[in-house]
């Protein structure tokens, strides 16, 4: 993957979705459980740093990969190990590696993640969890710099194209689906609103992952897989 400079253009929409307690309680729930307690993880385009904080406040050793080099300083100024590329990474230092919501930025993700694998240890496991369905893509994909929406089989053809053994992958946030082509066909502007976000979060989506247990094979704002190293 080419070093060039990178800068998100989502970062507003990334403070709305700090509000979305239960969704990032998910989230959290969905990395912590593939690692172990004393793997080396690595949250590839950390962000804000709202997960790899999470995780360590449990006891985990995460360290970060971010592009942007705003975002990437203010992780070192909360203490975490961050970098900026994958080449000041140590071959073979990573035991987990989880992505939330990355890998739809990058214009080339066959090139990011084939600059990763060399960095994960041979069993290593990584998570990947992207946007679903190119049908629901919008002004608010537009605005944060989009390239894609992911399906499942897409999903599994990159992974795989790179060297990983997929061993999981669905859907998740059913409701997602409906509201996220609702809200492409009345032509939002893109910018999340503040408490839409937070009564979707508090009344939908619980909802959502109920309703997730007899849709994950086949539809879902999001789709996600677990894959390993071999």
């Amino acid at each position: 993957m080419a070093e060039t400079r990178f800068s998100y253009s989502g970062k507003d929409n990334l403070e709305a979705m700090r509000l979305a307690t239960r969704y990032n309680a998910f989230l959290v729930g969905l990395i912590e459980r593939h690692a172990l307690p004393d793997d080396r993880i690595l949250d590839f385009g950390a962000g804000l740093g709202l997960f790899a904080q999470a995780l360590r406040d449990r006891g985990h050793r995460v360290s970060c990969l971010e592009a942007d080099a705003d975002l990437k300083n203010r992780l070192t100024e909360q203490d975490f190990e961050a970098v900026q590329f994958p080449s000041e990474l140590a071959d073979d230092s990573v035991d987990y590696l989880y992505s939330l919501n990355v890998l739809e930025h990058i214009d080339d993700d066959v090139a990011a993640l084939t600059a990763l694998i060399p960095k994960l240890r041979a069993g290593a496991r990584l998570l990947v969890y992207v946007p679903a369905f190119p049908v629901l893509f919008s002004a608010m994909d537009r605005l944060v710099g989009h390239h894609r929406r992911y399906t499942s089989g897409s999903l599994r053809g990159l992974l795989e194209k790179v060297g990983l053994q997929v061993e999981r992958i669905e859907y998740a946030d059913s409701l997602g689906f409906p509201a996220s082509l609702a809200y492409r066909l009345l032509g939002g502007s893109g910018v999340l609103d503040a408490s839409s976000v937070v009564t979707y979060d508090r009344w939908m989506f619980p909802l959502s992952r109920r309703i997730d247990r007899l849709t994950r094979r086949f539809v879902g704002k999001n789709v996600f897989a677990v894959a390993r190293k071999p």
